[in-house]
């Protein structure tokens, strides 16, 4: 229902989402657990609201970047759903985390410690992942730790669930890595083996995100980590057109196999007149050529609409597309609607969407701010309120 209170919302459509997941659960495999991936308030389209809504979609596992937000997911939760950890904790809140059932990525012996002994603490285990340092050179355990780590790990059994051994791939959207890819590939391979030689063998074993089991599906165990591609978009074009090379009954259907979830609706605060030769807003960058018809949209920079978007940007007005006209404002932006009949004030802006035939889509958005569609969505803020259609 819509919140009158706020200049802006956002819905989420909850068929477009049941479309993703199933499109990518029959993809990746009906026994694969696919865990939601949920960090940067999923995807800018809030852990609040989207968690309850992959819920109900079946979706019963959620991965996130750190703590803060893995308390979000336990409160947002309806089910019994599980919370993963990938990044950052800090080693006091440990404690919190098995205490709630929340497993977290070991990525460094410190953070491995601080668990047993909080484990040690709480009287119960710890639920792990091994994070494996492959070739990213980010984070993950190095080779030279892997035997302390068995050690570790074999003298404290009772304090620690391995429930995964796992890595993160550089960039497995882009062509340009396949080769670091690929020796990441056979480095978690030959790693994971020895670890199971050690007698260390986890629950699942998991390397793949949206990029890498689009492009990689050999990389697909028995649990990905999907991101954007659930929430429909690809991670980027070239990603799109490997798949559909690779799937011609993809390509002969013509569609697109993902759907877009989320919208960003406004509307029309005020209109008016201008005259010819006038400057409409602060400073002098938007000059009338003729009598103009000016509407003005409550929303701005403050909200994710870059100031870079100044005489570019276009909304979706009556089904129509409407230029901004004028500086980009931290909470208003001006746009020419001359030639779009009977707009009044309260008329639905449409800034990410549909609307009648005319669609702003999150990619094209993103190419006028020079952005990915990553940075567009997070930068989306999450006091907006969002609405499940």
């Amino acid at each position: 229902m819509k919140d009158d209170l706020y200049p802006s919302r956002l819905e989420l459509d909850k068929s477009s989402y049941e479309t993703n997941i199933s499109f990518l659960r029959d993809y990746i495999g009906r026994d694969v657990i696919f865990s939601s991936v949920i960090k940067g308030n999923a995807y800018g389209h809030g852990i609040k609201d989207f968690v309850p809504m992959a819920e109900d979609c079946g979706v019963r596992h959620f991965s996130v970047f750190s703590s803060d937000e893995a308390r979000q997911a336990c409160r947002a939760r309806n089910h019994d759903s599980h919370v993963m950890i990938m990044g950052m904790i800090n080693n006091k809140a440990l404690g919190w985390a098995i205490e709630n059932d929340v497993s977290f990525f070991i990525f460094e012996l410190d953070r491995l410690k601080a668990a047993i002994n909080e484990a040690q603490r709480i009287q119960k285990p710890a639920r792990v992942h091994l994070h494996l340092e492959t070739g990213m050179n980010r984070l993950g355990l190095e080779e030279d730790e892997f035997e302390d780590t068995v050690r570790i790990i074999k003298e404290n059994r009772e304090y620690l669930q391995l429930d995964g051994i796992c890595t993160h791939y550089a960039g497995a959207e882009s062509v340009g890595n396949y080769v670091r890819i690929q020796e990441q590939i056979e480095n978690f391979k030959e790693y994971s083996s020895w670890f199971r030689e050690q007698g260390i063998d986890a629950k699942h074993h998991h390397t793949a995100c949206s990029a890498s089991a689009l492009n990689y599906p050999e990389t697909i165990m028995d649990m990905v980590r999907i991101g954007i591609a659930q929430y429909g978009f690809w991670p980027n074009r070239e990603t799109y057109m490997n798949f559909v090379k690779k799937h011609p009954d993809v390509n002969a259907k013509h569609k697109d196999p993902l759907e877009r979830v989320l919208a960003w609706k406004s509307e029309i605060m005020s209109t008016k007149k201008v005259p010819a030769g006038e400057f409409v807003g602060y400073g002098n960058t938007y000059l009338t050529s003729r009598e103009q018809k000016i509407a003005s949209v409550p929303i701005g920079y403050a909200h994710g609409f870059g100031r870079n978007l100044t005489n570019v940007g276009i909304v979706l007005v009556n089904g129509e597309r409407a230029p901004v006209a004028g500086l980009v404002n931290m909470n208003l932006l001006t746009i020419d609607i001359t030639d779009i009949p009977n707009v009044k004030k309260g008329d639905e802006v449409v800034i990410i969407g549909k609307q009648e035939d005319q669609e702003m889509t999150v990619a094209s958005f993103s190419e006028m701010r020079n952005f990915m569609n990553y940075e567009v969505l997070v930068q989306i803020p999450s006091g907006l309120p969002r609405e499940i259609v």
